[in-house]
């Protein structure tokens, strides 16, 4: 198996830093390959919340996670300060492919990468719907082209 290539900070648009925590670290000495799942959940909801105005409460729209991946390129462990980059792959009618990099603070390149596919649907039915307009437009703000 090939050894991957690590993503650079420059290609991502959007940051989030995210201070590891001392029970994200396992066994082993390193943070958990699970957490880094939560850290993709964070980064891409906080930005939804944050710039797409998402009412996760009580909206009428959510979005739910129908795929993830995460390759993992160097350990990182608690007390490590960390910065999530974010950045949109491709948006459809009702479903957005993000692409998430996790930094070391200050580090040029990803100690880990990944992406993360939601699907938005009716908060009560679950029935997929168009992605609303403020969603969209902060979707489209991130969006790269494929390289």
């Amino acid at each position: 198996m090939a050894t991957p290539t690590p993503e650079t900070r420059t290609a991502y648009p959007h940051f989030l830093p995210i201070p590891t925590r001392w029970m994200d670290n396992d066994v082993y000495g390193h943070v958990n390959n699970v957490v880094y799942y939560a850290y993709f959940d964070t980064v891409v909801n906080a930005f939804l919340i944050a710039e797409g105005r998402l009412d996760f409460e009580t909206g009428p729209v959510i979005g739910l996670c129908v795929e993830s991946h995460c390759q993992y390129l160097a350990p990182v462990a608690f007390p490590d300060v960390l910065e999530a980059g974010l950045r949109v792959a491709q948006v459809g009618r009702s479903s957005v492919r993000y692409e998430v990099g996790i930094f070391r603070k200050g580090s040029a390149v990803a100690a880990a990468h990944g992406h993360f596919v939601h699907v938005f649907v009716d908060r009560a039915t679950r029935k997929s719907v168009d992605i609303p307009p403020k969603l969209r437009g902060a979707l489209e703000r991130i969006a790269v082209s494929k390289r």
